[in-house]
């Protein structure tokens, strides 16, 4: 056996099957170089994707190869990737960076999580406003969408967070301490979404009708119902280029930066050249879903 013919090492105790496999063909980016990835960021990435109910894209043969949707256990499931249920509902949740690399052995090329832990299920402990522009806005101006929801949330008492999603849109995140139920969360970002609409229809409309949205920004609220999910916080997307759903300080938001600048291949060597998580003071903000929102003023 010559050193080429070798197996890798497995990667936290996970061997990988095919390891040479390219979920990315158009950057030569393999299986192994996605649990590499993970393995290298995970002090970052495992408190945002840990302890939660999943859903998965998998893709066996790669980006735009019959890619599916997974929520559910599948023959073989890792012990590494625990069953929980709520309910009579059955979710799947990781804990460790074993579980995450055992996602990576299974194909799956993106992780998606409810807006709540699996030991407080029934209250939401975030409000994920996800913003997507039509192909026609330009990115300074969802940067000046994401400025204004961040403003509308401190004019209710919320400290935000933003993201790229791994798209070509942001998301912008408040964190509540799990009091509220999935109705009044998903009350109060609706209401956010259609003062937006309404008082500056011209950029933003909350309905998902694709025919309307030209020139303007979707406000999609949604993500906050119970069940539904968004992309978790540093995973990767099954689009080409291996783009990564990225935590930004909110003063690197700016048009100096680009989404697809956070890719598999850039995104653990910006976490070096930052030295911290730019979420990692998420978990010490101590606030809840205003009971009284206050009055919408127009901008």
């Amino acid at each position: 056996m010559t050193p080429s013919d070798r197996q890798p090492e497995p990667v936290a105790g996970v061997r990988l099957t095919h390891p040479e496999r390219l979920p990315w063909p158009d950057l030569g980016l393999t299986k192994q170089d996605l649990a590499a990835f993970y393995a290298a960021i995970a002090e970052w990435a495992l408190p945002h994707l840990a302890g939660r109910p999943l859903s998965f894209v998998r893709c066996p043969a790669g980006v735009g190869q019959d890619c599916f949707i997974q929520k559910h256990a599948w023959p073989g499931l890792s012990s590494a990737i625990r069953r929980h249920t709520i309910g009579t509902e059955e979710v799947l949740v990781i804990e460790t960076l074993e579980g995450l690399i055992a996602l990576v052995q299974a194909s799956v090329l993106e992780i998606h999580l409810w807006g709540a832990r699996i030991e407080a299920p029934e209250q939401p402990d975030r409000i994920t406003i996800d913003l997507d522009p039509a192909e026609d806005v330009a990115w300074p101006a969802l940067i000046e969408a994401a400025g204004e929801v961040r403003e509308r949330l401190r004019r209710q008492g919320l400290e935000s967070f933003v993201k790229t999603s791994g798209g070509k849109g942001l998301h912008v995140v408040a964190p509540l301490k799990p009091r509220a139920g999935w109705a009044a969360v998903k009350r109060f970002a609706q209401a956010l979404a259609s003062a937006l609409a309404g008082d500056q229809p011209e950029r933003f409309i909350a309905k998902s009708t694709i025919r309307e949205r030209a020139g303007r920004i979707y406000v999609d609220y949604l993500r906050n119902s119970r069940g539904a999910t968004a992309i978790g916080t540093y995973s990767s997307r099954a689009r080409p280029g291996a783009p990564v759903s990225t935590p930004l300080a909110w003063e690197e938001l700016s048009p100096a930066i680009r989404p697809s600048d956070f890719t598999v291949g850039s995104v653990p060597t910006r976490l070096g050249e930052v030295g911290q998580d730019p979420w990692a003071d998420m978990a010490r903000v101590d606030q809840g879903l205003p009971t009284k929102p206050k009055a919408r003023r127009r901008s």
